[in-house]
C-alpha cells in the first residue's frame, strides 16, 4: 500500500478520500487554488500545495513529485477522466488511481465508446455517431431517426458527461438553435464541440452498474443504482437497489444480465479500477436497456452502493479503499458470488441553487452549518462555517445518505436527516429535496428521468409565513434589549401611558412589534396582533412561541436575517425601524437583471438595437450552467455595457429595454 497519496480535487470528494486515507494511515496531500486557501479539504489534509488551477496537469504532477506522493487520486470531475493526466502520471513514475489512459480515452469519447461496447455485444441506443458530424449532418441524422415524424432526439457531446451540452429536441424548428447551444456548452465544458445524435427513449429510467476490475484479469459488478431523479440531466437523488428491479427472481435475472453486460463493456477496453456503466432503461420494459456511457472514475453516488452492498454478508464496503488496493497492484479480494444486496440506501445531493428562481446558482458565506448525524445517516461534505461558496465550481455542496432495512425506512430516515440539515448564508435545495421525497410517485418507486421536470415549479413569490416574519422581528428586539432596562433603554418602546409600536420592514412586509421579546405583540401587514414570546438558546438558536413553540436556527449578515426550520431557510432583508410605512422602490419594468452571480458567456445585442420581448440579450454562466437573459418587453436596448468574460452579481442591471413609445 502507498505511504502518501495526492488528491487532485477539492470539496466533499477530497474530504471523503482523506477520510479513507486517514483510516488506512496513508498521508494525504491536496492541491488548492487561491479561492480554496481556507477550504475544509485544505484544513483536513496532512499537506496542501497551491496550484494555479485544478485543471493544470503539470501542476498536479509537480505537486505529487514535490511532496513524494506515490499515487494521485483524481476523485471525480476536473481531470478525473482525462487520459493525459493518467499518461503524465505514468511518464513520471506516479500511480494513477484509475484505469489506464487508453481505457479512459476509449470511454471518454462517446462515439468510440458506443462502437467499442457494441462490438462486445452490449446493446446501444439507435442513432448516428460518425466523428465530426457537421451541423447539416446532425440535422440530417435527426431526421433519419424520425424527428420530423414525431420522434424525440437527443444531442450529446462526444466528450465529457454529467449532462453538460445535452439537448433534447422535439420540434424540427428548434433543431438548429439546439445544435448551436449544445456545441457552445460542450466547447466551454470540455474544449470539444463534437456532437452525436440518438433516439430519445420515451419514459426512460437511468440505471447504472458499478464495476470493478483489477490488473490480474478479474472483474465484477456491484449491482445497480437507480439515478432517474434528475433535472437538466444532473442527478438529484440516487438509490440502491433500483425499485424497478426489486429483489424478486425477475429483477435478479435482469440485474445479472445488466451486470454481465457492464463487465463485458469494461473488459472490452482493458479496464482496471472503479467504473460505472450507465444504461437507459424503459420504465415499461425493464429488460430493454441500452448503453449510454461509461464513467471511468468514482461516482458521486458511490455511497449508496457502499450502504446497500455486502461482501460475503459483511457490510462496510469502502470503494475508495478498494480503488487504492487495486491501484497498488492487489487482486480483487472477492468474486462475483460474494456480492449481495442487504437493505436499501438512498442519497440526496445538496446544491447551492434556488428552486424558486428556476434552480439558478446561489452563493455566499456559510454563516451556520449543522449537518445531521446518526448510525444510519451519513453526510459527505466539503463545508465548514465560514466557507465562501462562489461561482467558479460545481454547485454541489454535500450529500446526505441514509440506509435502512427496506426502501420505505431509508426514505423516511433521509427525510428526517434533511429536516435537521441546517445551512444558513447560502441558498440551497434542501426544502425541495424533502418535497421531492414526499412525491407519491417517488414514494411508490414510479420513477423516470422526466419526473422532476414535470413537477410544478417552485413559486417565485411564495409568501413568507407570518411566524417567520415575527421571528425575524423578535431576533432584532432581542439584539437591542439590555438586562433590566429602564424606559429610556428600550428603543422606540416607551411613551406615557403604554408601550409604543415599532415598525420594521422585513422582506418587503410591514411588521409591527411592541413590548419585550419575552412578552410581546406582533402585527403583520396591519393584521390582528398576535401574542408572542422569544428567547435565545445559545448564540445560534431562537425559540419562538406563537401558539406553539418553534425553534429556528438563526444567523445575521448585516441587514439580512437568516432563519432555518425543518430544512427550510429564509433570507430576510430588514430595514431600520420606521415610525410609518416605508415606501419601497422598484426597478423599471424594462430593467434587465442578472438572474445569478456569474460570468458573461455571450452578448447577443448592442445599445440601440430594437428587440422583441423574449429575445436573447446576454448569456450568463455560473457553476457550469448557462442562463439566457431576455428582453422583458418590445423596445430599444440601452445601457448594455457588459462584455464576454465580465463578472456580474445577482440582480445586477445588465441593460434597460425601453418601450419604443417611451424612447
Amino acid at each position: 500500500m502507498f505511504n502518501a497519496v495526492l488528491i487532485a480535487n477539492r470539496g466533499e470528494i477530497a474530504c471523503r478520500i482523506i477520510r479513507t486515507l486517514r483510516r488506512l494511515e496513508i498521508r494525504s496531500i491536496v492541491t488548492y487554488t487561491d479561492a480554496d486557501a481556507d477550504a475544509r479539504h485544505v484544513r483536513e489534509a496532512d499537506a496542501a500545495l497551491r496550484v494555479n488551477s485544478y485543471l493544470d496537469i503539470m501542476d498536479v504532477v509537480g505537486a505529487a513529485l514535490e511532496t513524494g506522493a506515490e499515487a494521485v487520486h483524481p476523485g471525480y470531475g476536473f481531470l478525473a477522466e482525462n487520459p493525459e493526466l493518467a499518461q503524465a502520471c505514468a511518464d513520471y513514475g506516479i500511480v494513477f488511481v484509475g484505469p489506464p489512459p487508453d481505457a479512459i480515452a476509449a470511454m471518454g469519447d462517446k462515439i468510440r465508446a458506443k462502437r467499442t461496447v457494441a462490438a462486445a455485444g452490449v446493446p446501444v441506443v439507435p442513432g448516428r455517431d460518425e466523428p465530426e458530424l457537421s451541423d447539416d449532418g446532425l440535422a440530417a441524422a435527426a431526421m433519419e431517426i424520425g424527428l420530423n415524424a414525431g420522434a424525440t432526439v437527443l444531442l450529446k457531446p462526444s466528450a465529457g458527461g454529467g449532462g453538460k451540452g445535452m439537448r433534447r429536441v422535439q420540434d424540427p424548428g428548434e433543431l438548429r438553435e439546439a445544435i448551436a447551444a449544445a456545441r457552445r456548452e460542450a466547447r466551454g465544458a470540455f474544449g470539444d464541440d463534437t456532437l452525436l445524435v440518438e433516439r430519445y427513449i420515451d419514459n426512460p429510467r437511468h440505471i447504472e452498474i458499478q464495476v470493478f476490475a483489477d490488473a490480474h484479469g478479474n472483474a465484477v459488478h456491484l449491482g445497480e443504482r437507480e439515478c432517474s431523479l434528475q433535472r437538466r440531466h444532473q442527478k438529484i437523488v440516487e438509490e440502491a437497489p433500483s425499485p424497478l428491479l426489486g429483489t424478486g427472481p425477475e429483477g435478479e435475472a435482469i440485474r445479472a444480465a445488466m451486470g454481465a453486460s457492464a463487465v463485458a463493456a469494461a473488459r472490452s477496453v482493458g479496464y482496471v479500477g472503479a467504473g460505472t456503466v450507465e444504461y437507459i432503461v424503459s420504465a415499461d420494459r425493464p429488460d430493454e436497456y441500452f448503453f449510454m456511457e461509461m464513467n471511468t472514475r468514482l461516482q458521486v453516488e458511490h455511497p449508496v452502493t457502499e450502504g446497500a452492498v455486502t461482501i460475503d454478508a459483511r457490510p462496510g464496503l469502502d470503494l475508495v479503499e478498494l480503488q487504492l488496493r487495486v491501484a497498488a497492484g492487489e487482486p480483487l479480494p472477492f468474486g462475483q458470488d460474494a456480492v449481495a444486496f442487504a437493505g436499501h440506501a438512498v442519497e440526496a445531493r445538496v446544491y447551492a441553487e434556488d428552486p424558486a428562481r428556476g434552480f439558478l446558482p446561489t452563493g455566499g458565506r456559510v454563516l451556520r452549518l449543522d449537518e445531521p448525524e446518526g448510525p444510519d445517516v451519513r453526510v459527505d461534505s466539503g463545508l465548514v462555517e465560514g466557507t465562501v461558496v462562489g461561482g467558479s465550481y460545481d454547485p454541489m455542496l454535500a450529500k446526505v445518505i441514509a440506509r435502512g432495512p427496506d426502501r420505505a425506512t431509508a426514505l423516511r430516515r433521509l427525510d428526517r436527516a434533511l429536516a435537521s440539515y441546517t445551512l444558513l448564508g447560502v441558498g440551497t435545495n434542501v426544502a425541495f429535496l424533502r418535497s421531492l421525497l414526499a412525491d407519491p410517485d417517488v414514494v411508490a418507486g414510479r420513477l423516470d428521468t422526466g419526473l422532476v421536470e414535470r413537477r410544478p415549479a417552485e413559486p417565485a413569490d411564495a409568501e413568507v409565513p407570518h411566524d417567520v416574519l415575527a421571528a425575524a422581528a423578535l431576533e432584532r428586539v432581542l439584539a437591542l434589549e439590555v438586562p433590566d432596562p429602564g424606559p429610556w433603554d428600550i428603543r422606540d418602546g416607551w411613551r406615557v401611558g403604554e408601550p409604543a409600536w415599532t415598525t420594521w420592514r422585513i422582506a418587503g412586509r410591514e411588521v409591527r412589534i411592541r413590548g419585550r421579546a419575552l412578552d410581546a405583540e406582533v402585527s403583520v401587514d396591519g393584521g390582528k396582533p398576535m401574542r408572542v414570546a422569544a428567547r435565545r438558546d445559545g448564540a445560534d438558536l431562537l425559540v419562538v412561541d406563537i401558539g406553539g413553540r418553534t425553534r429556528f436556527a438563526c444567523a445575521r449578515d448585516g441587514d439580512v436575517c437568516w432563519l432555518g426550520r425543518d430544512g427550510r431557510v429564509w433570507s430576510l432583508k430588514e430595514t431600520e425601524p420606521l415610525a410609518a410605512r416605508a415606501t419601497e422602490t422598484t426597478a423599471s419594468a424594462g430593467a434587465v437583471r442578472s438572474p445569478m452571480p456569474g460570468t458573461v458567456a455571450a452578448v447577443k445585442a448592442a445599445d440601440g438595437d430594437e428587440v422583441a420581448a423574449g429575445q436573447a440579450l446576454v448569456i450568463v454562466e455560473a457553476m457550469k450552467m448557462e442562463h439566457t437573459v431576455t428582453a422583458p418587453v418590445d423596445g430599444v436596448v440601452s445601457g448594455l455595457t457588459v462584455q464576454p468574460g465580465a463578472q456580474v452579481a445577482l440582480d445586477e442591471v445588465l441593460a434597460v429595454v425601453t418601450p419604443k413609445g417611451d424612447h
